[in-house]
């Protein structure tokens, strides 16, 4: 699905169903150098058993056209424009990672337009190493390699997973080197990066955010490992958390797990 939101084009996946008003909705926000595409497995599901499933590339992103996001601030705002473009006046929203910042500032700043929240492999202060920011700039094709080694915990997939043949690794590598050259104009990867570095809002936030929330951590995450979301989850009002066997990629290294805990928490 395509439509317009602040002016530019702006793709969602829909699991393969027809957008429908009277459903309830729920948003899946892409983390940093990704694209809809990582939550293909879960998002499938939703739209199967009765949800509106806007899986979107953010701007400046593979199919999106416009301005890639300076900041978690400023992809959250995107988010809301998203909402009023699609007319709704409701959503969950899901984000991995970078998504998850955004998931969770869009949660404080429009409180009565999100009913759940999950944060997928959040962590809170998100810093980045100096060598992976340089890295990101000078050596993006460096950079890749070094993140999917830092993102995954194994190398072929479960059998529920993309089929027999997948190799995690080269998949997402393939993936990101793809949405770096989608946009010429910005590089993309690095300032993801700095928008997850220079972060400063989540303790803000998470005080303002008073619907439920839903912490998914992969127990061997190297990229925002569990114990880096606590400060999040100490202070969340309405907080559960899910550990799954995985790394930061979970979406595909434990997809069942993953698919699981967004079924048991999301209500319509």
């Amino acid at each position: 699905m395509e439509l317009t939101v602040n002016g530019a084009r702006t793709f969602c996946y829909t699991g393969g169903k027809a957008f429908d008003a009277a459903k309830p909705t729920v948003v899946f926000i892409h983390g940093v150098l990704n694209d809809h595409s990582v939550w293909i497995l879960q998002t499938r599901y939703f739209a199967h058993h009765g949800w509106n499933v806007v899986a979107v590339d953010l701007p400046g992103h593979c199919r999106s056209a416009g301005e890639a996001p300076k900041s978690v601030e400023e992809a959250a705002g995107f988010i809301v424009a998203l909402l009023d473009a699609l007319k709704v006046e409701r959503a969950a929203l899901v984000g991995h990672s970078f998504g998850a910042l955004v998931a969770l500032e869009t949660a404080a700043r429009a409180p009565e337009r999100v009913m759940q929240v999950a944060l997928v492999g959040v962590a809170y202060p998100m810093k980045v190493s100096p060598a992976l920011l340089e890295n990101a700039q000078h050596q993006p094709m460096k950079a890749i390699d070094m993140v999917n080694a830092f993102s995954h915990s194994m190398l072929a997939p479960p059998p529920s997973a993309l089929g027999p043949g997948t190799w995690l690794y080269g998949g997402s590598r393939a993936l990101m080197r793809r949405v770096l050259a989608s946009n010429r104009a910005v590089n993309v990867f690095h300032r993801g990066f700095v928008a997850c570095d220079s972060y400063a809002g989540g303790d803000a936030a998470i005080d303002k955010v008073r619907c439920p929330v839903l912490f998914v951590l992969g127990k061997s995450d190297a990229m925002t490992p569990p114990k880096a979301a606590q400060g999040l989850q100490q202070k969340a009002h309405d907080g559960r958390t899910v550990l799954v066997e995985g790394g930061h990629q979970m979406m595909t290294e434990a997809p069942d797990a993953v698919l699981f805990a967004l079924r048991d928490f999301l209500k319509p």
